[in-house]
């Protein structure tokens, strides 16, 4: 099933309705920008995890894309290959009316959701883009990978908190008034999710982010002035929703190194040995590699680790030059 960004959707119920009370893990999953690359190596790992598990909990995965519907559509066929049930959204982030509205939209299609990776990233590297100017650069890159990426993940991300409430409505006799109510629901969660951290308790909803791991030390060149700010920004972005959040959902970043996606795959023998030789393990990194990492910090497992960066770029080779 095809969803369109732009679809009537009932604005009357920002949040999906909670389906219990307890939430398993990735009974929803949702990637962003999963048509090719590493958001498709994400989503298909994420499924492989779900269905592997002693115990599968039925699971529905949101796919979404841009414009490159093919591939979205192959990456859905490979999760559904799986046994699990997949659909496809597209929808622009670089424009935020158009991202907030993606946000409600999968929000009101999924109904809880426990894994939530905010993989899109404009290409500038590859295709038209790669001819732009630096600033066109730099201006969809902010828009895309930063301001999009933010606008969703405020909806999704309090949404998310908040999906295994009950509704509220009027207090029944007897009940706390609202501003006590909400105090009371604050601390039952806080002791909920400190006691629930054992094998088959509920697991606390997961928001993961992708970074890069050059953004705080930087690096030469018109890729480290474009890429750098904007990623350092979407990292820092990353460990203030997860001190909000906090201990509702785990937020954390995934920032790799060099992996060999499509522009790896064409890039000259400079960048092919600078790629290889920085990297202490002496190879390119693999949107699997990347994907295991997301696998990791979105399992029960993880339950103790939010507000971190996970550095993915096989150690960083100091000896280079």
């Amino acid at each position: 099933m095809t969803l369109d960004c732009n679809t009537r959707y009932d604005g009357g119920r920002t949040h999906p309705r909670p389906l219990s009370r307890q939430i398993d893990l990735m009974a929803g999953i949702v990637v962003t920008g999963a048509s090719s690359g590493i958001g498709r190596a994400i989503a298909i790992r994420l499924a492989a995890d779900t269905v592997a598990r002693p115990r599968p909990t039925p699971t529905r995965m949101l796919i979404h894309y841009r414009c490159n519907r093919a591939g979205a559509e192959a990456t859905a066929n490979e999760v559904r290959g799986m046994g699990v049930d997949c659909q496809i959204m597209a929808a622009d982030l670089s424009k935020i009316p158009t991202a907030e509205k993606f946000a409600q939209n999968a929000l009101d299609q999924m109904g809880p959701i426990d894994t939530w990776v905010n993989n899109a990233g404009a290409d500038v590297l590859t295709g038209e883009p790669a001819a732009w100017s630096f600033h066109e650069k730099l201006r969809w890159l902010l828009d895309v990978d930063l301001c999009g990426t933010a606008a969703v993940s405020r909806i999704v991300g309090p949404a998310m908190a908040e999906q295994d409430r009950p509704e509220h409505g009027e207090p029944e006799p007897g009940e706390p008034e609202p501003g006590e109510q909400k105090q009371d629901e604050k601390e039952r969660g806080e002791k909920e999710h400190s006691e629930n951290a054992g094998e088959g308790a509920a697991a606390t909803p997961s928001m993961v982010f992708i970074g890069w791991d050059q953004a705080a030390e930087g690096m030469e060149g018109d890729a480290g002035m474009m890429f750098g700010p904007v990623k350092a920004a979407v990292m820092a972005f990353a460990a203030s929703l997860a001190q909000t959040l906090a201990p509702r959902v785990r937020v954390n970043t995934v920032a790799p190194g060099w992996i060999q996606t499509a522009w790896g795959e064409s890039t000259s023998e400079y960048w092919n040995e600078r790629a290889t030789t920085q990297a202490l393990m002496g190879r390119w990194g693999r949107p699997s590699d990347v994907a295991a990492a997301v696998a990791y910090l979105s399992r029960p497992e993880a339950g103790f680790v939010t507000g971190q960066t996970v550095n993915v770029n096989g150690g960083w080779n100091r000896k280079f030059a």
